[in-house]
């Protein structure tokens, strides 16, 4: 469902899940459906039917619901009278958000039941915030169309009304496509509802491990929930050489200096933003620390096991969950015994359970967000020292095993450092010295380490990697069923047996979820996907750039986002037999590179400054909604989409990018 509120227009549009009918109300001078409309949410509340919506409990579940209480008032004005009320109460629902104050009416008091896909996929997180029109791109949604007419306008024409309805349906329809989607989020929300008695229709991540904890924490410890809802620790300062565990200790000067720089630290809890970071370089390689974690990375390359060098990869199981649980840490204000008992229990159930059961995301949940919340002064975990013992004796901990693994091994290569585990090249007579080196490592820390063996990694940065698993021998039968099933599996033949191996892309070089439009990748920036595609090709089967590029007529993969808010706004410029012609254009478009075309422009509103969003001789064609054509008509310039993944690839390899197949 979607509302759009005008100064003297309301209209509403509804899509049955099941059913797929449309209903559309409007209620203005030209057409008054309130009768109609009113009837419809009366059946809504009766049948208990749930309202599915983008943002609805912020803006249109309020609408919904003070019109639904004020139906007997409404009904005594003129339609025109109607859609001013609505109105008016739509500008204030909308001025209390921009302001983040509480609404008029809660979820839980709301006649209407709600699923709220904003809220439920975290999408008014500040790192994954998205728009609808946004998801819009990165669906690849046919009609991606901004509102028509400003919310000021004055509706007087049938042509105008129409237009706001069919941009309303539009809206719906996509909200329906990330319903479909969600679905199994969905799900699971509705069962730990009715298991928990907690409404979670709407809850996030986040929500529902508050939720869940707090209720499963209360039973425990018999402490009412209202009493630990409010329970926080607050700290003036933390004395960081208090907190680190006995067992952290180094060999070598530069790993030293690291610990020097960490136990000298005093920690203002209200002023953690960038107040420290330091840099370990130890073979060639700088590794990054902050008070929230290690991300470092050797040279830009391509990196292949061979004979003589194997390249592991180790991470620790839980890491965050397990700093906890095996130290006894927990937030002060929670009863220690019963808090370690019900994380312990939490990690050794999820254990037991696949990871195909839905139970088992709950339990990962219930886990990883303890240590998140436990640094947010809005809940009941908050105690910031807990935050600081994981995440300082994390990344000294580990750094223990990177030291114990470059000292201890001839030869090793260190390739990328993250928050919760190393990649390493190893001459391959030392991967049993290796394993022992990790099993020491448990030893000292009571930690558990999963291991992995690449064939082949390939790494830009950090964030943006490829990595493509050991081959594992599997059956004929077998062989046939999956080598279709996805390009991230990769496949070789010899002597009549037949391997695969799974390959990871990350960062810039991720693109199979966001082809797939899975929920947990919509947030992110799908621009020129074709370039991702094209390097995957490229670095894992050979396939030449152009000779990709040529084969991909998906104009979707070729497609740009960008979106604005504040002062500025886009601007279509247009050359055309010496004529100039230029077209404000909506707040998300949707563009690709082409032979022929258009600049677009994004201008500052008061100062005038403009910028192009493609420097150069690049041209534009805007693509919004799209068109059925053949592939030569979309008149694509692939040179520019070409010349991306040239650049990426001389990073990459550091020499002439024409010559890279001579690395294979």
């Amino acid at each position: 469902m979607d509302y759009e509120t005008l100064a003297n227009c309301f209209v509403g549009v509804f899509k049955n899940y099941k059913t797929n009918k449309v209903k559309v109300f409007a209620i203005c001078h030209l057409r008054n459906d309130f009768e109609r409309f009113i009837k419809f949410l009366e059946t809504n509340v009766k049948n208990k039917e749930i309202h599915i919506s983008y943002n609805g409990l912020a803006f249109d579940g309020q609408i919904s619901e003070h019109i639904y209480r004020n139906r007997a008032e409404l009904a005594k004005l003129s339609p025109r009278e109607m859609a001013i009320w609505i109105y008016t109460k739509a500008q204030r629902t909308i001025e209390l958000s921009r302001n983040r104050e509480f609404h008029d009416y809660y979820e839980n008091s709301m006649s209407f039941k709600h699923i709220d896909l904003f809220k439920l996929n975290h999408w008014d997180n500040a790192a994954k915030r998205s728009s609808l029109k946004w998801l819009q791109f990165m669906m690849d949604w046919k009609n991606l169309q901004d509102m028509p007419i400003e919310h000021s306008f004055l509706v007087t024409k049938q042509e105008e009304l129409n237009q706001i309805i069919n941009y309303c349906i539009n809206d719906v329809m996509s909200t329906a496509k990330i319903f479909e989607l969600s679905k199994k989020q969905i799900q699971l929300r509705l069962d730990l509802t009715k298991e928990y008695k907690v409404n979670l229709h709407s809850a996030s991540e986040t929500k529902i491990s508050k939720e869940l904890f707090l209720s499963i924490l209360s039973e425990k410890t018999k402490i009412s929930k209202y009493i630990l809802k409010n329970s926080r620790t607050k700290r003036n300062i933390i004395i960081v050489k208090d907190i680190i565990l006995p067992y952290i200790s180094f060999k070598t000067k530069p790993f030293n200096e690291l610990l020097n720089k960490f136990a000298g630290l005093s920690i203002d809890p209200k002023n953690i933003k960038g107040v420290f970071k330091a840099t370990l370089s130890v073979s060639g390689v700088k590794t990054h620390f902050g008070l929230g974690g290690v991300h470092g990375a050797g040279k830009p390359g391509i990196y292949n096991k061979n004979e003589e060098m194997i390249i592991m990869s180790s991470d620790v199981v839980s890491f965050y969950p397990n700093l906890a649980i095996k130290n006894g840490w927990g937030p002060a204000h929670f009863p220690k015994k019963e808090f370690l008992e019900l994380y312990e229990g939490l990690f050794e159930g999820r254990k037991k359970i696949p990871k195909s059961d839905p139970r088992n995301y709950v339990y990962k949940i219930l886990l990883n967000a303890t240590y998140g919340l436990s640094n947010s002064e809005y809940s009941f975990f908050y105690d910031p020292q807990f935050t600081m013992q994981i995440t300082i004796n994390g990344q000294l901990s580990l750094m223990m095993l990177y030291e114990m693994i470059l000292t201890e091994i001839p030869g090793s290569i260190p390739l990328l450092q993250n928050t919760d585990g190393l990649e390493t090249i190893i001459p391959k007579e030392y991967e049993d010295k290796y394993l022992n080196l990790c099993k020491k490592w448990e030893e000292i820390t009571s930690l558990s380490l999963e291991h992995d063996k690449y064939q082949k990694l390939i790494i830009a940065d950090v964030n943006s990697y490829i990595a493509v698993k050991e081959y594992t021998k599997i059956e004929k039968n077998v062989y046939e069923t999956i080598k279709n099933e996805s390009p991230h599996f990769i496949f070789k033949e010899e002597n009549d047996e037949y391997y695969y191996a799974k390959a990871k892309c990350k960062g810039r070089f991720e693109w199979e979820s966001i082809s797939q439009y899975n929920v947990s990748t919509l947030h992110k920036n799908k621009s020129h996907l074709v370039v991702a595609k094209a390097l995957y090709y490229y670095f894992l089967h050979n396939i030449n750039p152009e000779k990709y590029i040529s084969s991909n007529t998906n104009i979707f993969d070729y497609c740009i986002g960008k979106r604005i808010k504040g002062a500025t706004h886009f601007v279509k410029t247009c050359h055309f037999d010496g004529n100039v012609t230029e077209e404000k254009q909506q707040k998300t478009i949707r563009y690709y590179i082409s032979n022929k075309g258009c600049k677009l422009v994004k201008h500052h509103n008061s100062d005038g400054r403009s910028w192009q969003l493609e420097a150069g001789k690049w041209m534009q064609t805007v693509f919004n909604k799209y068109e059925d054509k053949e592939w030569a008509m979309y008149d694509v310039n692939e040179k520019y989409y070409i010349d991306l993944v040239y650049k990426e690839i001389e990073k990459i390899t550091r020499e002439n990018a024409l010559k890279q197949l001579t690395l294979f």
